[in-house]
């Protein structure tokens, strides 16, 4: 049965995330034949809309205002709420992100709706979107549908294909007031501490160091590595905790969970903690010395070797096949 389904688009230092686009391909998979209707708040976003439109959106509603120019939980949550009483949807399926992950439990319980949350598939099953997600830090995984009520979802990025952008497609771009008042938060300034413009969350690409990089300067090699290959750097938690990088570059449990195409591990032992937050990466390349060590248990390919006499050929390599 046709259905509509809202699924909300994120804007990023000037851009539209890529899920924004992974959204709108699974809410066409639920909408069944119905209507995909997308959302955006902030300021500026009519080519924002335009482009949710290209990759499948029917129309799309903004919301402008200086204080959705940067997330804050009430601001978006007050925006999301009186679009949904606006459109009435019967799904909502918004980006697994840092900012998703706060919006989406506030909201749902503001709805009384249940939510699934960090879904990687989503299936169409008897009329009833299935939704499958990793559980216990990735070693398994559960399906799970909401039998009745307003249907609500986070997607984990770089797990549903978008669908194929079409520049010609058009539909209505409409802009709505929302009232937003009573914020106890408001963002000042953002100051930002990364080591490249590649999002981290949603590379296609990511080489990681771990203990095994030595110090700050170990990581250099890793870094000329990425630029050659438009990836971002990431790190295990016991490279940040032996301060050879920033807390931002963290892959893990307790820091970011990617899922890129290609995941090249670098003098990382591969700690469950670590694997929890990359081991549903599509290819995965393991460089160490110990030939016993755990990451070569997930990897699809192991070299036994020292990073420093490793990662250097393979720059030199991929730089023969990149220029």
């Amino acid at each position: 049965m046709a259905k509509k389904v809202l699924v909300l688009g994120e804007v990023k230092d000037g851009d539209l995330r890529n899920v924004s686009y992974e959204v709108i391909a699974a809410g066409k998979q639920i909408a069944d034949g119905g209507e995909v209707v997308g959302a955006l708040f902030g300021e500026n976003l009519k080519s924002h809309a335009e482009k949710m439109i290209h990759y499948g959106a029917d129309r799309v509603v903004t919301a402008e205002k200086p204080e959705l120019a940067q997330y804050t939980t009430d601001a978006y949550t007050q925006a999301l709420l009186q679009v949904c009483d606006l459109e009435s949807p019967e799904s909502i399926i918004i980006g697994h992100t840092s900012s998703g992950k706060d919006l989406a439990p506030r909201a749902a319980a503001k709805l009384d709706a249940g939510l699934v949350s960090d879904a990687v598939d989503v299936v169409m099953e008897n009329g009833k979107a299935v939704f499958t997600r990793p559980i216990y830090s990735g070693k398994a995984f559960e399906k799970k549908a909401i039998e009745e009520g307003i249907v609500f979802a986070t997607v984990r990025p770089n797990n549903i294909t978008p669908l194929d952008v079409d520049s010609s497609r058009s539909g209505d771009i409409s802009s709505i007031n929302v009232d937003i008042k009573d914020l106890r938060t408001t963002i000042k300034d953002v100051v930002k501490k990364t080591s490249g413009g590649v999002d981290l969350s949603e590379a296609k690409i990511i080489v990681a160091g771990g203990r095994g990089v030595k110090s700050a300067e170990g990581f250099k090699p890793l870094e000329e590595l990425a630029e050659v290959l438009g990836a971002a750097v990431g790190a295990s938690r016991g490279a940040c905790d032996a301060e050879y990088c920033d807390y931002s570059l963290q892959i893990g449990q307790t820091g970011k969970v990617v899922t890129p195409d290609l995941y090249i591990a670098a003098g990382i032992s591969g700690a469950i903690q670590h694997l929890a937050g990359m081991s549903n990466s599509k290819v995965i390349v393991a460089i160490n010395k110990d030939p016993e060590a755990p990451i070569f248990e997930v990897a699809d390919y192991g070299i036994v070797g020292d990073l420093f006499d490793v990662i250097p050929k393979l720059t030199e390599e991929f730089k023969k096949i990149t220029t």
